[in-house]
């Protein structure tokens, strides 16, 4: 979906979420992000998803994997952000048994976990340096040692990795690893932000509203025309990710039959009031001014145009526009 959306075998929100095999929205950047993920699905090349936070860069991976000869093997979501370094290393590597206190068991990791499948790495930047030369020797050598092993393992894996960061700026910062940058991005994909698509929120939000009433057994309530247009004019510094919580939040509050303007959170309805209150200021100004021009000019247009420096067609758009009363005579 901004966003690539579909189904998948998580459990939790994601389900109710995400339809199978549904890239949601007909926005010439979905057009185009349809192409292109349906082009790398068919190659075995890494991909980096570029793309800011919540616009739904790991819906994206997943939906090139199940249109990959890969599809019927598994698909691993790995967070860099979520691990210490010490322990990420054994999370993502595997290790064996006795390899540190409290290593009762080997474990595969997530490297041989996605075996035969797709591994992909999420937030990839995050990654610390030392484990970033261990993932290109992986990469390099398709074989993976687990922590505390003497023996190295084959993985045949399709690594598919995302981030949110600059990646390059981070390289001249010395903090991420060229050689690592040029076997990530082979072919490189970046999710659409959501205000770039805001012609595509409707459908967004009729199928996330009609999925999630099915699965809580609610009727359907879908947004009213007000709604919906200040849904189309809010910026979505969050993006789908955000759409989505507002929209959950709107059908608890929401009493009607269908989700209304004062249903939708006050953060959103702020930025779109404050932008009408300015528009309406703005009319207000130009209104006094064609009025002002009017009574000094006596209500000769072509005169109180050339005080206002417009042409005289403009100015009966005002006039028309504004309702200005003017005498049936006042036409010169």
């Amino acid at each position: 979906m901004g966003v690539a959306l579909l189904k998948n075998d998580q459990k939790g929100m994601e389900d109710a979420v995400f339809p199978e095999e549904t890239l949601i929205g007909n926005s010439p950047p979905m057009r185009w992000l349809k192409e292109v993920a349906a082009r790398a699905a068919k190659r075995p090349s890494t991909v980096m998803i570029l793309g800011e936070t919540g616009t739904g860069k790991e819906m994206l991976a997943r939906y090139i994997h199940q249109r990959s000869p890969r599809a019927n093997k598994p698909f691993v979501p790995v967070d860099c952000t979520g691990f210490s370094e010490t322990l990420f290393e054994s999370q993502l590597f595997g290790h064996v048994r006795g390899a540190f206190t409290g290593a009762v068991r080997d474990t595969l990791g997530f490297v041989r976990a996605a075996d035969g499948g797709t591994l992909f790495l999420d937030e990839i930047g995050e990654l610390a340096p030392p484990l970033q030369a261990k993932m290109l020797r992986v990469l390099q050598d398709r074989r993976v040692v687990p922590v505390g092993a003497s023996r190295s393992y084959p993985v045949d894996i399709r690594v598919i990795s995302a981030t949110h960061r600059d990646l390059g700026a981070m390289v001249a910062a010395n903090r991420f690893r060229q050689d690592l940058l040029f076997r990530l991005q082979v072919i490189t994909i970046t999710v659409p932000r959501l205000r770039e698509r805001q012609v595509d929120i409707a459908a967004l939000a009729e199928d996330f509203l009609t999925r999630q009433a099915i699965a809580n057994g609610e009727p359907v309530r879908l947004l009213d025309s007000d709604a919906l247009a200040t849904l189309e004019k809010y910026p979505w510094p969050g993006n789908v990710r955000e759409l989505f919580n507002v929209l959950e939040q709107a059908t608890v509050l929401a009493d009607g039959a269908s989700i209304c303007l004062d249903d939708l959170p006050a953060s959103v309805r702020a930025p779109i009031q404050r932008a009408s209150a300015a528009d309406m200021n703005l009319n207000e100004m130009i209104r006094r001014h064609v009025t002002e021009a009017l009574m000094r000019s006596r209500f000769r247009r072509s005169y109180a145009a050339s005080l206002l420096g417009i042409e005289r067609r403009k100015l009966n758009r005002f006039i028309a526009k504004f309702g200005i009363p003017v005498s049936r005579d006042s036409v010169h």
